[in-house]
């Protein structure tokens, strides 16, 4: 991490958010399997689960805190003392425990889930963190649906929290409904408007029903927040959360915004494969940073640039995010550059000339076939006839 640069940590919550997809239950072993890979990744906290839900979330949450020695283990909870206890005791093994406390505070869950008043929902919060930080120093407070939740109130029970001895507010944006302007005047608001606001750390927990999540999440960082909540490819329930690859990488990307993160970028791409592979999720191929996508070039255009030079059309390194090299994929779409640095990876030099001849052949395979593998390139080498002239490399 670049030290001139203000940290925004990383609080990653695949293992409790991501979980809720529906099929994607794992079990106590692939959880540790994750969770000793994202602390060698360099995640600051690790959302191990939610305890009291059921036996089989407990074991993996307190199995999690025998092996993790960086991070910290999170176990989230309701405002309930019943969850905060049973959370405390799946914790009693962590080097760095932390209970992850709240309640809804948007009219909506107020009057229609839990059906009580807005200073019950500030004496339950008080308690919850009051009762929490009776087991640990580390408290996290949720605001459930603070993205539909009014400024005034909210600035509100964000300071009788702190009061009550909260170390770090989440500000989540559980629906996905906020527009980042709105969410980062969010995050403004309270920095500007909360009793000692300055001694604990903002955070952002943005869902991606509207497709925002990671927009909402940054916009909330440059307003002050220093923990984003993520996911592994964006997981999570419904539409999914913040993905925690493009939070990193727009932050690696964007030195000026002069914000950092502890993550080592060379293992996302790894990281996006586990779990994919292990909660049965398949990434979509254009998904940013690890889709299968994210580095190839099929249009002819892109390819000739990519070719001459990779910063043309690519604004990271592979490299950077653990993918070795760019792709080159030949599709009727590809030109002559991609079809000549293709046909040398599997051993053809052609010269113009031939590349001319070649390339007719090509465009005619190019046509019935959606893709051309480097098999096929020895196919349309024979068709075209030229095997004599050519010097092999």
């Amino acid at each position: 991490m670049n030290m001139n640069r203000e940290k925004v940590q990383i609080f990653d919550t695949t293992l409790r958010d991501g979980e809720q997809v529906p099929g994607c239950k794992l079990d106590t072993k692939q959880k540790l399997v994750i969770a000793e890979r994202l602390d060698k990744m360099g995640v600051d906290v690790i959302e191990a689960g939610f305890p009291v839900s059921s036996p089989g979330d407990f074991l993996s949450v307190s199995e999690i805190c025998k092996i993790v020695e960086n991070a910290t283990v999170c176990g989230l909870t309701r405002a309930v003392k019943n969850d905060i206890d049973v959370a405390a005791a799946a914790l009693k093994h962590a080097k760095r425990p932390r209970i992850h406390t709240g309640i809804g505070t948007s009219e909506s869950h107020i009057l229609h889930k839990l059906n009580t008043t807005r200073e019950d929902i500030i004496a339950r919060a008080k308690y919850a963190v009051s009762h929490a930080k009776s087991y640990v120093e580390d408290v996290e407070f949720y605001a459930e649906d603070a993205g539909r939740t009014d400024n005034a109130f909210l600035a509100q029970v964000c300071e009788e929290v702190i009061k009550s001895g909260a170390t770090v507010l989440n500000i989540p944006d559980t629906t996905g409904y906020c527009l980042p302007e709105e969410y980062g005047a969010k995050i403004k608001y309270l920095r500007e408007n909360v009793k000692g606001i300055e001694n604990v750390i903002l955070s952002c927990h943005c869902h991606n029903d509207l497709g925002m999540a990671t927009a909402n999440s940054i916009a909330g960082a440059i307003n002050g927040a220093r923990q984003i909540e993520c996911t592994i490819n964006g997981i999570g329930e419904r539409a999914g959360n913040t993905a925690l690859e493009e939070v990193v990488m727009i932050f690696k990307q964007h030195p000026y915004l002069n914000l950092d993160t502890n993550i080592n970028t060379r293992e996302l791409n790894e990281m996006s494969r586990l779990v994919s592979e292990s909660m049965g999720m398949i990434v979509q191929p254009n998904k940013a940073i690890v889709g299968a996508n994210a580095f190839a070039h099929s249009s002819g255009i892109h390819q000739d640039g990519v070719i001459k030079n990779r910063a043309t059309y690519e604004i990271m390194d592979p490299l950077d995010v653990g993918v070795n090299e760019s792709s080159i994929i030949l599709t009727a779409r590809s030109g002559r550059a991609a079809l000549a640095y293709r046909a040398k990876k599997v051993g053809y030099e052609l010269t113009k000339v031939q590349l001319d001849i070649v390339y007719i052949e090509f465009l005619k395979f190019a046509d019935i076939k959606k893709e051309v593998l480097d098999a096929d390139i020895h196919q349309i080498i024979e068709a075209a006839k030229i095997q004599d002239e050519l010097v092999r490399s």
